[in-house]
């Protein structure tokens, strides 16, 4: 029996047709190329270039980056972001999870009144944050002031240099919990429920539910929680650069490497070095972030 042939549509109407949807995204990639492409090549084009005093400003090639692959203050900063992480992402995450499981379990009372309440402090502007933690911090000024005062004792200073980055990891988690509690939550709700009566059927308790079940479902979602955490301990900029007001002496030029290529920019006036700092750091945080997702989807 032969098979009829279905005339292919005519070349202009398949023109046409792909030029709509040229249209439909064309506003998109505009806004995209100005907002995101532009500053990353213009980033890039100023880190080739250095602002000498005699001949102005030049091209020095790869100079600046082998400039900043040497710069003690600039690797300082990436092992406290590296500690930083390594610390307080597993921290924030683990209490994510544990609110978005006990939401989750329907044995929660007032479970709305929680779920809002815990993702509140996400919804404060992160300089407000800041502000607000650095006053409470305060033991001349702030919460841990009027403590030492009225109960007349001594408590660790929050803003003394061993305690700024776990000061700072705290103002974090505060911030960021309720934020990861809804993407686990949100990863919960598409579970079958289904699964969960089979399981109690064959008589396993909460403990291995969440263990062989809700873990596992929502193993994507902790990846992309994990992925987004990285990203945001390496752009720390908000509170070191709003405690240093506070805390000065605690908190350096060269805090973490976002502070660094803003104090190098805004008051050391070297953009240059600046833009090849920050692009070392954007690729330094892509190679993390990626090593993590392949590790985090693998036999996903």
């Amino acid at each position: 029996m032969a098979v009829p042939q279905v005339a292919a549509p005519p070349r202009a109407t398949r023109t046409r047709r792909s030029y709509k949807g040229w249209q439909f995204v064309g506003p998109f990639m505009i806004v995209f190329a100005l907002v995101f492409l532009a500053p990353i090549v213009y980033s890039i084009y100023l880190s080739l270039y250095r602002n000498r005093l005699i001949g102005g400003n030049s091209f020095v090639g790869l100079d600046n980056y082998t400039q900043a692959l040497q710069d003690p203050n600039f690797w300082s900063g990436v092992g406290r972001v590296a500690l930083f992480l390594v610390v307080q992402v597993p921290i924030m995450l683990f209490l994510a999870l544990l609110v978005a499981l006990a939401l989750d379990s329907g044995r929660l009372y007032g479970k709305s009144f929680f779920r809002v309440s815990i993702f509140l402090p996400y919804a404060v502007p992160a300089v407000v944050a800041a502000l607000m933690w650095g006053f409470i911090y305060g033991s001349q000024f702030g919460l841990i002031g009027n403590l030492n005062d009225a109960l007349g004792i001594t408590l660790p200073d929050p803003l003394r240099p061993s305690l700024i980055l776990a000061s700072i990891g705290n103002i974090n988690t505060w911030e960021y919990v309720g934020y990861n509690m809804l993407i686990f939550y949100s990863a919960l709700q598409v579970v079958p429920r289904s699964l969960y009566e089979s399981a109690a059927i064959d008589g396993a308790g909460q403990f291995r539910i969440i263990r062989s079940i809700k873990l596992p479902a929502i193993r994507g979602a902790l990846v992309i929680a994990t992925i987004f955490s990285i990203i945001g301990s390496f752009q720390l900029f908000n509170e070191p650069a709003i405690l240093r007001n506070l805390a000065p002496n605690a908190i350096t030029t060269y805090f973490t490497p976002n502070f660094y290529a803003y104090s190098l920019t805004f008051a050391g006036q070297q953009i240059n070095y600046s833009a090849a700092v920050a692009v070392v750091m954007a690729v330094l945080t892509m190679v993390v972030a990626y090593v993590v997702q392949l590790r985090g989807t693998k036999d996903l």
